[in-house]
This record gives C-alpha cells, sequence and structure tokens, in this order.
C-alpha cells in the first residue's frame, strides 16, 4: 500500500484481483494489478509521483532490506529520503494486539532428520565458503528448522517469533523470553544457544565490529536491521544458506510427511462422503462445511490446527482465487453447481494442502471443459519425468498447456514449496512459468501442484495435490527425478469430459485412484468404502 496526500495505490497480483477490487470499492484507494500491461511497479510510480526533496516513510522492520534499499536510492535522487523509523499505521491502531507469547518447544532428532549441530555446521561451512564472521538471519521458518523448534507465534504457522546471529563462537537467539521455559532453555544451553530478549537485536547489530563480515540474505532481513549495522561493515548477501536443506527434506521429515498425509487423505475423504450425502438434504453455507472439514481433521492424531485459512468459495466465489467466507458473504449452499474448497492441515510429522472442486449437483458443458483441462494439466505434472537440473518454470507449461491450447489460463503460480511441520509457503522451490527466481527441483523437496480456471461472476475450479520430488533413473544422460503422489483423496469425476483427456491420462487418473483406495480405504467404515469405490471407479475413454 502506497499512501501520498491525494492518491492511494493498493499492490496486488492476480490471485486477488477480483476480492481487492470488490473491498476497495469506495475507499478511494486504487487496485494496482501487478504484472498487468500499464501498471507500474511501486519504484516506478514513486519515481513518478514523489516530489523533489519529499520523505516517505515506513517501517523499516517489516519492509525487505533490498526493497527499502531501492527506496532509499529513489529518494536519494529526488533530494530527499526516507525515514524507517516510523511505524505510522500503528500510531493510529488503537486496539492493536500484543506479540504472542504461545510457548516454544523442540522436537525430536527421530522427526527433523538432522540434530542442531549437525544444521549448524552447515552454516558455518557456507559462512566459512563466503568469508564471513557473522551471520543474521531473520525468516521465522528458517528458524524453525535450524533449531529443530516449533511454536505458535503466527497463525497456521508453527514457527516462534525470533532472529539468530551466529559465528564461529556463539549462537545467539533473540525470541520472547516469556515463550521459553526451563526445560527448553536448559536443551538450548546445553547446545552452546545463548536465549536473549526479542528486540535486543536491534542494539546488538549496532555492536558488531566494522572489521567483519556479515552474511544476510536482503530479500529475507528487514531494512531497519541492515541499516542498523555499522558503517563500513561489509555485508554478503546471499541466499540463506538453511534455505536449501531446509527445502530438501530428510528421510525422516519424507517419512512423516507421507504418515500425516494418509491421515489427512482420510480426513477429507471422510469429509467429502458426508459432503455428498447430506448436500440439499440439510442446510449448509460456505463457513458451515468448512467447519465440518475441520471437525473430521481434529479426529485424526497428531492434527494441531489448519495449515491456512480455509477457502470454501461456492459457485461465484470460487472464482477469487484466495477467497475468505465472511458473515457477511457466506453463502448458502445448495445442491446444484460446484464448490471449490482449498485446505490444510499441521500435523505433528507434516504439513498438508489440498484443493477439491466438489461437484454438488447440474454443471454446464463450460464447466466440463474446464474441469477436465484444469485436471488434463494436474496429471501432467504430477507424473511428470524429467532430468536433474530443471526448475519450475520449466516444468510449468505441463499444466497450462491443455488450458493454452484452448486459450484459457489462470493468473496464479502452479505450485510452491510445503514445509516439514512448518509454512505452507516455503521457498525456494516453486512452479511458474514467469517466476522471477527459479531453483532446480532436488530429491526431497514438497511442492503443490494446482492447476486451476476461474471465471469471473460465474465458477471456479482448481485441483491441488501436494507431490514429493524423488529420484527416478540414471542413465548416461544423467540423473532423471520424478514425482511421487503425497495427497491421497479421491478426485471428483462427475464433472470429467474424457473427450479432452488422453488415453494415458485416464491411466494416470485410475492409479491414482487405485493408490487412493488401497492406502486410505482400510481406515474408512463399510459405507465410506462402498462409496469410495463407486466414486473411484476406473474411467474409460
Amino acid at each position: 500500500l502506497v499512501v501520498l496526500a491525494d492518491e492511494a495505490g493498493l499492490w496486488t497480483d492476480g490471485r486477488y484481483f477480483l476480492q481487492a477490487g470488490e473491498q476497495l470499492k469506495g475507499s478511494g484507494i486504487t487496485l494496482m494489478k501487478m504484472a498487468m500491461p500499464g501498471t507500474p511497479t511501486i519504484p516506478d510510480f514513486l519515481k513518478v509521483k514523489l516530489p523533489v526533496g519529499a520523505i516517505l516513510g515506513f517501517d523499516g522492520r517489516v519492509v525487505a532490506a533490498a526493497d527499502g534499499s531501492t527506496y532509499e536510492e529513489i529518494l536519494k535522487e529526488k533530494g530527499g529520503c526516507v525515514r524507517a523509523d516510523l511505524d505510522l499505521v500503528g500510531e493510529i491502531w488503537a486496539d492493536r494486539p500484543a506479540l504472542r507469547t504461545r510457548p516454544a518447544y523442540l522436537i525430536d532428532e527421530s522427526r527433523s532428520g538432522m540434530t542442531f549441530d549437525e544444521k549448524r555446521r552447515l552454516v558455518l561451512e557456507a559462512m566459512e565458503k563466503e568469508g564471513a564472521d557473522v551471520f543474521l538471519l531473520t525468516s521465522l521458518d528458517d528458524i524453525a528448522w535450524l533449531f529443530n523448534m516449533r511454536g505458535d507465534d503466527v497463525d497456521y504457522n508453527p514457527v516462534v517469533l525470533s532472529y539468530v546471529l551466529m559465528t564461529k563462537a556463539e549462537t545467539r537467539l533473540y525470541a520472547n523470553l516469556p515463550a521459553f521455559g526451563e526445560e527448553i532453555r536448559r536443551e538450548l544451553s546445553v547446545q552452546g544457544v545463548t536465549l536473549l530478549p526479542y528486540d535486543q537485536i536491534y542494539t546488538d547489530v549496532t555492536e558488531l565490529s566494522p572489521e567483519q563480515k556479515v552474511l544476510l540474505e536482503r530479500e529475507k532481513v528487514n531494512y531497519r536491521l541492515l541499516t542498523a549495522l555499522p558503517e563500513g561493515i561489509e555485508v554478503i548477501s546471499r541466499r540463506n544458506p538453511t534455505t536449501i536443506p531446509k527445502a530438501a527434506k530428510t528421510e525422516a521429515e519424507q517419512a512423516g510427511s507421507r504418515a500425516a498425509h494418509v491421515r489427512d487423505g482420510v480426513a477429507v475423504t471422510k469429509f467429502l462422503y458426508w459432503l455428498k450425502k447430506h448436500v440439499g438434504k440439510e442446510p449448509m453455507t460456505e463457513i458451515s462445511i468448512a467447519d465440518k472439514l475441520e471437525s473430521f481433521r481434529k479426529q485424526q492424531e497428531g492434527y494441531l490446527t489448519p495449515s491456512f485459512e480455509t477457502i470454501s468459495g461456492y459457485g461465484p466465489h470460487a472464482a477469487i482465487v484466495h477467497y475468505s467466507a465472511t458473515p457477511e458473504t457466506d453463502a448458502e449452499v445448495f445442491a446444484r453447481g460446484m464448490i471449490l474448497i482449498d485446505s490444510g492441515g499441521q500435523y505433528v510429522d507434516g504439513t498438508t494442502d489440498i484443493t477439491r472442486t466438489v461437484v454438488l449437483g447440474p454443471v454446464t458443458e463450460e464447466e466440463k471443459k474446464a474441469y477436465t483441462l484444469v485436471l488434463a494439466g494436474h496429471l501432467r505434472l504430477g507424473n511428470a519425468r524429467f532430468l536433474k537440473g530443471c526448475g519450475g518454470s520449466q516444468l510449468d507449461i505441463l499444466t497450462r498447456e491443455p488450458l493454452w491450447r484452448n486459450g484459457l489460463d489462470y493468473r496464479h503460480g502452479t505450485g510452491h514449496g510445503v514445509g516439514s511441520f512448518l509454512n505452507v509457503h516455503e521457498a525456494p522451490n516453486r512452479i511458474n512459468y514467469n517466476a522471477r527466481t527459479d531453483w532446480e527441483f532436488m530429491p526431497g523437496m514438497i511442492t503443490s501442484d494446482e492447476p486451476g480456471y476461474y471465471e469471473d461472476g460465474k465458477f471456479g475450479i482448481r485441483t491441488e495435490n501436494l507431490i514429493l520430488c524423488v529420484p527416478d533413473q540414471t542413465t548416461g544422460y544423467g540423473e532423471f527425478l520424478k514425482f511421487e503422489w503425497l495427497t491421497l483423496v479421491p478426485i471428483d469425476q462427475e464433472a470429467i469430459d474424457t473427450r479432452y483427456l488422453t488415453e494415458e491420462e485416464i491411466g494416470w487418473l485410475n492409479d491414482y485412484h487405485a493408490k487412493v483406495r488401497e492406502t486410505v480405504g482400510p481406515f474408512l467404515t463399510e459405507e465410506e468404502r462402498a462409496w469410495l469405490m463407486e466414486e473411484t471407479k476406473p474411467l474409460t475413454k
């Protein structure tokens, strides 16, 4: 959000165009549709709009160092300056909640697959390679991964509000001290970790020696910390050395994720059975349906919380990519059309994320065609075989090609990395043909496979599974990789028009459903299992 004296703009990407358009009506704020023709970037907007000598104010604690440095250069060119020590929103936010102080805890090596000492050695080796004396880490999922630590300080994400300063001789963890009980303090102390007050980081970075070299990631560290470093200190900006080992899951993490997905598959399959059997027979709304799904997950061992706010969009609401039902928008659901439900769970051994578009009653030929084209792309990606070195920008065409062939598309990425009992969105792996940054897929990476199609004001479709990158084969041409389905939940076949699927794609769907029956079926009741058998019976051309 950029606010000037006489105008304001909100920048957002294609996932939120419809939602932002509705919510900004009458606000006087202009919707800036990112990456669309004619829409300037925030830096370009500032270059044009800010007068000579202007002062740009922002809270440097919530602006990335890379962005803040860009704004600083723009203001210098205009003879002005930035003020990054201002919390302008905080000054008028009367009922702002305090930072959370939920208990932090450590997870066992049997679940993480690596000890803190092993992970610290990886970081120290990276520091030595870069010639760095100090490592500054601020991204919460990286910190949680590094210390094998979890908490509940941010909704849906099992992380702890914290910062880290690491040298060869010392590891400092800055956090809300009341969140740390006697047991975790003792364990951290044994591991050589010094626990310090959360905000002390801003003082301690000023006391680093100008002769030291600091390793950090400008896109992750905030601008206030960057500018608090002593003048003349050398900054080495690289991707955090925790990022790749966190993304390439250990064998223990992979096993945990498989187990969590089985239990999640049982919960979601039971929910789909309930929905199909009860829609049109009892009152239900988008919110009540989301609550019902949550009740099935709560029955599963090791379930803690949702991994994000459930998206439950019926009819036209499904066209809003990240729609969130409120009491004001909560639509009644009937036995006609389709509902899109995107949800996930945080389990003690894994993180899940799944989308199913469910047929509730009669659907149009237009909806069937779009549904099937989306499914074709979903199956093509999940069954891909590819040479090691490929990134998500190269694989993305597999999912979009069936839609592109028909002049259709969707305005969001096809896939994002997913953590191991961590954040449901995790760098660096992603699948998007126009991504500004790309990273090759590696065994152990968990990614979403979620193509979609959205017809404004009419309907929305998305089918999503999580996929695990695993080795395939090695030949004279190199090492080949493939994906393993982690999500095991039936895909609704009522809206499939097999004219838009190849024989191979139909075979892939039948193979997937056979795995769902084999893995999830034993945990269902007799009635649920009979329904699953019928829902997943093999298709033919």
